[in-house]
C-alpha cells in the first residue's frame, strides 16, 4: 500500500524535492518489520523502529519494556536513543524515523526534542498514536520544532502483525482460562 502524506502536519520544506524514494521507505519500513517481529518473539508487543540519515540505517529497535522492565523502552526511544549515540549527539538533525505504528505521546515528544527530520510510520493508532489519530503532539503550535509526517507506508504488513499479536494472546488467554 502506498504512503499518504498528512499535510496538515506537514511543515514547509526548503527543497521542492523527496526526501527519499518510496524504495527507501519500504526497504527501511521491512527493517522496522523485521525489528517488530523480534518483539513479538519476545513476547513483547510489536513494534519496530529504524533511524535512517543520508539513505543509511544509523540505528534500528525493537519494543522491550517488558524484558527492561522499563516502561520508556518503546522501540523509537531504544531507535533514537542508540541513533544519538552513534551520531555523538543529541540532536538528530538530517534523521527520519520509520516504525511499524504511530508514536504514542512520550515518543512522539521525544522526535520533536531530536530534532528528527521526518516520521515514516505504517499503521495510524486511534486510542494512542500522537501524530494525530488520537493526539497532535507532533508539530503542535507550541512547539518550535516540526517533523513530516507520512503515514501508510507497508501500513496492512503493520497491522497484520499487531492483528497476530493481540490475536493470540486473547487466545492464550481464553486458553488459559478453560483450562482452570
Amino acid at each position: 500500500m502506498g504512503s499518504k502524506e498528512q499535510s496538515l502536519h506537514t511543515p514547509k520544506r526548503r527543497d521542492a524535492g523527496p526526501f527519499h524514494s518510496p524504495t527507501d521507505d519500504e526497504k527501511f519500513m521491512r527493517l522496522a518489520l523485521r525489528e517488530a517481529r523480534r518483539a513479538m518473539a519476545a513476547g513483547e508487543v510489536p513494534v519496530g523502529a529504524v533511524v535512517a540519515r543520508d539513505g543509511k540505517v544509523l540505528a534500528k529497535a525493537h519494543n522491550a519494556p517488558i524484558r527492561r522492565s522499563d516502561p520508556a523502552a518503546h522501540a523509537e526511544i531504544l531507535a533514537l536513543r542508540s541513533a544519538a549515540r552513534k551520531a555523538d549527539n543529541y540532536r538528530l538533525n538530517g534523521c527520519c524515523l520509520y516504525v511499524t505504528i504511530e508514536p504514542c505521546a512520550m515518543c512522539a515528544g521525544a522526535l520533536v526534542t531530536a530534532r528528527v527530520r521526518e516520521l515514516i510510520f505504517g499503521a495510524s493508532d486511534r486510542k494512542a498514536g500522537a501524530a494525530g489519530s488520537a493526539l497532535t503532539v507532533l508539530n503542535h503550535p507550541k512547539l518550535n520544532h516540526r517533523v513530516t509526517v507520512r503515514s501508510g507506508v507497508l501500513q496492512e504488513e503493520c497491522c497484520a502483525i499487531l492483528r497476530q499479536f493481540f490475536r493470540e494472546r486473547r487466545h492464550e488467554k481464553h486458553a488459559g482460562r478453560s483450562a482452570r
